[in-house]
Formats: C-alpha cells, sequence, structure tokens
C-alpha cells in the first residue's frame, strides 16, 4: 500500500506539481514521465536478474523503500530551485524523479513483485489479484481525496515531505517484519549473472512462451492508453473544468472506490479460467467510461464516467496480475517483471505521455493561470484513450487463445 501511494503521487502529483511550481509546459510532464518510466524498466531488469540469483528479495525492498521515500522529500524540495534559467530547474526536476523511480523500482518492482509470487500459487493468485487491483484504487482514493486536502490546507512542500517519510518508514519496518521465501535459494539458475540477463532477450524465449509475451502486449496497449489521460485527469478537472484539488480528489476517489467491489466476482471468474472475458468487459466499460467523461462536464455524470474508468483499471490490473504470476518461468520470476515492465510501464508511459503531448498541442487551450500561460488539456485527451483502448481487443484474441488450450492438456499446441 505504502508502494502504491507512493507511485500516485509520482505518477499525478508530480506532475500537478511541475505544471503549479515549475512551469505550464505539458513536454515537462511528457519527458519525465518518459525518463523515470525508461529508468524503472532498466532498474527492474537489473535488479530483478540479481534477486533471482542472489535468492534474496528483502535486502532489495528494505533498501529501496528507505531511499524511496527520502528521495521523495528531495523531489519536493526542487520548488525552491530558481526558475531562471528554467531549463536547469526542468533538468533537475527530470533527473530527481528518475532517481526516485530508480529506489521505487529496486523496492517495489525488482523486490516486492516477485516476492509476491515466490510466496503464492496458482490456486490463490486471483485473490492475490484482486489485493493487487484494490491497491493502487484505494492508493488513487488515497491520493485523490486526502492528497487533495493536504495539498490544498498545507501546499506540495509539506506533503511531499509527509508522503515520503511514510515509504521509509515502511522500509525501516520490512528489515525487521518481512521474511523471504526459504525456497527461492533453491530456484538459483545455472551460469553467470549476464548470461542468464541475456537468456530474456532471445527469440527461442519468446516462442517458449507465447501466450505471456501476448499477455504482456495486452499491457502494453491498454496501459497506453490509460497513460494518454492519467497523468493530466487533475490538471484537466482543476484548470479546465475549474474544481479545487479536493473536489477533484472526490470525484476519482467515489469512482474508484465503487469500482473495487468488483473485483470480488472477477476472482471467481479468473479462478475458473474465463481470463480473456474478464479482460474484454474491462475493455468496454473502461471505453465507455473515458466516452462519457469526454461528452459531459456535470459532476454527477462525469462520476459515473470515472467508475466505467475505473471499472477497466481495477479489472485489468486483477486480471494481468494472476495471467502473468501463473506464467513467470520458475527460475526468472525478477527477470520476466523486469520485461512486464518493459510492456506494462516502459513503453505506455513513453507512448501514451507523446500522444498526449500531440493531443493537447493540436486541441488544448491557452489559459492564463496564477498569471501565467500555458497549455491546457480538454475532453479531447479522453476520447483519443478510448480510442487506444479499443485496440487492446487485438491482442486479446490471441492470448485467450493461448490460455484455452493451456487450460485443455489434451488439445494440441498451436503452431
Amino acid at each position: 500500500m505504502a508502494g502504491q501511494i507512493c507511485w500516485n503521487i509520482e505518477n499525478s502529483w508530480f506532475n500537478t506539481f511541475v505544471y503549479a511550481k515549475i512551469a505550464k509546459d505539458p513536454s515537462i510532464i511528457s519527458w519525465m514521465v518518459g525518463i523515470s518510466a525508461v529508468v524503472s524498466t532498466l532498474t527492474t531488469f537489473l535488479i530483478g536478474t540479481w534477486g533471482d540469483r542472489a535468492g534474496k528479495r528483502k535486502p532489495f525492498i528494505a533498501t529501496g523503500f528507505i531511499c524511496w521515500g527520502i528521495f521523495t522529500m528531495a523531489f519536493g524540495a526542487t520548488e525552491f530551485l530558481p526558475k531562471n534559467p528554467l531549463i536547469i530547474a526542468i533538468v533537475v526536476i527530470v533527473v530527481a524523479d528518475a532517481v526516485m523511480s530508480f529506489f521505487g523500482s529496486t523496492g517495489y518492482d525488482a523486490g516486492y513483485n516477485p516476492w509476491t509470487t515466490d510466496i503464492s500459487n496458482v490456486h490463490n493468485r486471483g485473490k492475490l489479484g484482486a489485493a493487487f487491483a484494490a491497491m493502487p484504487v484505494l492508493a488513487t482514493i488515497f491520493g485523490a481525496v486526502v492528497s487533495g486536502m493536504l495539498v490544498d490546507a498545507l501546499d506540495f512542500f509539506p506533503f511531499f515531505t509527509m508522503m515520503g517519510a511514510m515509504v521509509t518508514v515502511t522500509g525501516i519496518y520490512t528489515l525487521f517484519a518481512l521474511k523471504d521465501d526459504p525456497g527461492l535459494k533453491a530456484r538459483k539458475q545455472e551460469g553467470g549473472y549476464w548470461r542468464q540477463f541475456a537468456e530474456v532477450f532471445r527469440i527461442r524465449t519468446v516462442i517458449e512462451n507465447k501466450e505471456l509475451f501476448w499477455v504482456f502486449v495486452i499491457n502494453a496497449v491498454f496501459f497506453t492508453a490509460f497513460n494518454v489521460y492519467f497523468p493530466y485527469i487533475t490538471i484537466y478537472l482543476n484548470n479546465y473544468l475549474n474544481m479545487s484539488y479536493s473536489l477533484s480528489g472526490a470525484l476519482q476517489g467515489i469512482g474508484l472506490v465503487a469500482a473495487i467491489f468488483l473485483t470480488l466476482p472477477a476472482a471467481g471468474f479468473i479462478k475458473q479460467g474465463k481470463l480473456a472475458s474478464v479482460i474484454l468487459f474491462a475493455i468496454v466499460a473502461n471505453a465507455i467510461g473515458l466516452l462519457i467523461i469526454f461528452q459531459f462536464s456535470s459532476y454527477i455524470v462525469l462520476l459515473i464516467g470515472i467508475f466505467g474508468a475505473g471499472i477497466g483499471y481495477v479489472l485489468m490490473m486483477q486480471t494481468m496480475t494472476a495471467w502473468v504470476k501463473n506464467l513467470y518461468p520458475e527460475q526468472q520470476r525478477g527477470q520476466f517483471e523486469g520485461i512486464r515492465m518493459v510492456f506494462a510501464v516502459c513503453l505506455p508511459m513513453v507512448i501514451g505521455p507523446m500522444i498526449s503531448g500531440f493531443v493537447i498541442r493540436r486541441f488544448g487551450v491557452h489559459m492564463v493561470i496564477d498569471g501565467v500561460s500555458g497549455m491546457v488539456p480538454t475532453e479531447m485527451l479522453f476520447l483519443v484513450s478510448a480510442m487506444v483502448t479499443i485496440l487492446t481487443l487485438l491482442p486479446l484474441i490471441p492470448a485467450g487463445r493461448y490460455a484455452r488450450l493451456r487450460m485443455q492438456p489434451e488439445a494440441s499446441n498451436p503452431k
């Protein structure tokens, strides 16, 4: 939960902070999101492989979380950087975000995520997926509602300091409370570090894991659509629709918390192997929700749209968590978590903001906010996101086919 809150702060409030305190230029956000995604992915590859070979996750989790919190606090201090010349402030902000992402991925993506695979099994991963789906939603609710009130009351620097301290304390707690899977050491792979690291990039690995790679492609397309709108939704609500941080946070929070309740019936469908059906429902719900947000601006209807988009996000997270963990090669769980990061984080967080930047430049509006002129995103962002979301149906077809064949041992493997 601490990790998801910190990711939410980075993905939402860092962007809002830069827009409010540094410059009202969406290209800065695109650079920040893209570079941090690349850093996070490379970190997960390197540290995840290291954890596989070391037979330990705990040192990476503890160290990562402690430093993650420290650099979250440091990021808030960039508010006090001189803005002339602006390029220096921008470079420092992007670097600070990248360093924070390095430690965040060390602790969460390369350490904690493989740890949850180590201690779980095929029978309980539907429930684990439900928990994984609920955590980012709860974090988003906290990030939207509580964080909005804190930012309104205290401003950004005290807010980042409080949140960073919470993550650091969590990291210290894991030093005493968290235990590694005792069987992890027995799963060390033969050969050197770089040999194991290179294994995952061979075409044979793709051929041997066709279903897994199609599932990764589903991740890439859906979360590209997610990253078209999500980094800018608070900016859109606050600046284009003139909402306070507290009100925009309440709308997002109420819509998302309602979506969590669908994880309970979805866990049953996942346990029955109806993975593709749940994903199909998630895609449709997400697209409809985004189209509602695109079309309407009244609070009640916006809430319905956020609920629909929230359903898509929650069910996608839940189902993807169970699906990929059931398919990870046992000896390379940390390393394959790095591959997942390429498709679920790196590509979406690079391509999504690039699409956003184009849409904002083409369809955004010039506004003067607090005496500063800048581009503000409009509802077109949600229409484009809905269109990209629909493309997720394309990789879902082969992924669902491979899943059905895997669950029918008597069926022949597809050529």
